[in-house]
């Protein structure tokens, strides 16, 4: 035997090595890391997806809540273990947020491997009741006549909101003053009250308030008027370039086998399509979607670029 054909059978032997083992992935239970608490909207579809993928692997899918850090806790415990199919994340728009806007953030973009969408969810932008304004163009008069008297709220430093906030006031030509709050809990009853004027929120859990006419939801980030809210322009009508959302996603970390990935997106996807999981996320004010791991790694790198510029266009830069 020739040394060509040695070299030829040590491949094939290896590949078929790696094809046997990745042909009995998975052989014992898989994590699915949530960065957030239990019970919460994170939460849910996570344990949705968990209960249901499980069956069609053929073992556990153990759901663990490793909170902190806007995420980066859990992010960091996935990264931190073998990259094997075992170890899996609720990966959010926040992996592309802290890579951008923290100095000292233990991962990068490039270790993340996406898997799927699993839902997405719009903003609105909400204001008390306390404003002059009845609607978007009389807000932005309101705003540019009375610059700087106009203040939002963010829950921290580095939130969606507030790079949301930022973006818009940029774009809509108005100066508006940041008021952090510590939890998310406490934005809504002062909103109500007029102690602060304007909070960008994912829109459906703000519909309640502003159909009960406890403050407005002047426009939505959506590309199209939302079902759930027909009557609420989108800020594409009002001539704004702006349409952002946030989503949850599967990831694993980078260098997990092509086959497992390919495997948890089919099972994911087949998921997400089905009544059952349209019905949870619809009632959790979020829109069933599903995507090609392509897809969702352009999701997280687009997401990364604008909050990069909006972190290089007002200076904030994080420890």
């Amino acid at each position: 035997m020739t040394k060509k054909t040695l070299c030829a059978a040590a491949l094939f032997s290896f590949a078929c090595g790696i094809a046997t083992a990745q042909s009995g992935y998975p052989d014992k239970p898989v994590r699915l890391v949530v960065g957030f608490s239990a019970g919460g909207p994170t939460d849910i579809p996570a344990r949705f997806v968990a209960d249901r993928l499980g069956p069609l692997l053929g073992q556990r899918v153990v759901v663990e809540n490793r909170v902190g850090a806007g995420g980066q806790i859990a992010t960091q415990d996935v990264l931190s273990r073998p990259r094997d199919g075992y170890n899996l994340l609720l990966c959010t728009h926040f992996e592309s947020i802290n890579t951008a806007l923290y100095r000292k953030v233990a991962f990068k973009l490039d270790d993340i491997a996406p898997i799927s969408q699993i839902s997405r969810y719009y903003y609105g932008v909400a204001v008390t009741n306390e404003l002059p304004a009845k609607n978007w163009d009389a807000f932005i008069s309101y705003a540019k006549a009375n610059p700087g008297k106009i203040n939002y709220a963010s829950v921290g430093r580095g939130s969606a909101q507030e790079i949301l906030a930022l973006e818009l006031g940029k774009l809509a030509g108005i100066e508006m003053t940041l008021i952090s709050y510590k939890g998310g809990a406490a934005i809504m009853p002062d909103l109500i009250a007029g102690r602060v004027h304007l909070y960008v929120s994912p829109t459906l859990p703000v519909l309640p308030q502003h159909k009960a006419g406890q403050l407005r939801i002047l426009a939505v980030t959506s590309p199209a008027r939302l079902a759930a809210a027909p009557d609420i322009e989108t800020l594409s009508e009002k001539g704004l370039a702006f349409v952002r959302f946030g989503w949850l996603g599967v990831c694993a970390g980078a260098g997990t086998a092509q086959p497992i990935i390919t495997l948890l997106n089919r099972h994911i996807v087949s998921l997400v399509k089905s009544n059952e999981y349209r019905e949870l996320i619809e009632k959790a004010g979020s829109i069933p979607i599903s995507s090609t791991p392509e897809e969702l790694g352009r999701i997280l790198l687009d997401t990364h670029e604008q909050t990069a510029r909006i972190s290089r266009e007002f200076g904030l830069q994080l420890d």
